[in-house]
């Protein structure tokens, strides 16, 4: 089995930056994509941003130019830095990586953290 934790959210002011962390552990022997997933209340789940294994990257138009997505495959652990936060950044912030695990090839998700951008 594959797990994800996610840290680094938290509550900042608008204007300001976060950097979430998403980490991967268990039985794992290929990740391909991580990508990071945000969803705000009453809102369906939406992909923020996206990173390959070799690096390639896709982002959401919402938050170009602000926010970067980085990994360690070493580490088996992506990144999302995020800057000049707005309001509208407010969501829980989901990770999930497609993954070879004990269970074959499959898309795995972690618990989420909350990212609350005051105004």
């Amino acid at each position: 089995q594959v797990q994800l934790v996610e840290s680094g959210g938290g509550l900042v002011q608008a204007g300001g930056s976060l950097r979430l962390s998403c980490a991967a552990s268990g039985t794992i022997f290929s990740i391909t994509s991580m990508g990071w997933y945000r969803q705000a209340p009453g809102k369906q789940r939406e992909l923020v941003a996206s990173i390959t294994r070799l690096g390639s990257t896709n982002y959401a138009d919402s938050v170009k130019g602000r926010s970067t997505i980085s990994r360690d495959n070493a580490k088996a652990t992506a990144y999302l830095q995020m800057t000049n936060l707005k309001p509208e950044d407010t969501a829980v912030y989901y990770c999930k990586c497609n993954a070879d695990g004990a269970a074959g090839w499959r898309d795995y998700w972690g618990q989420g953290t909350q990212v609350t951008v005051s105004s």
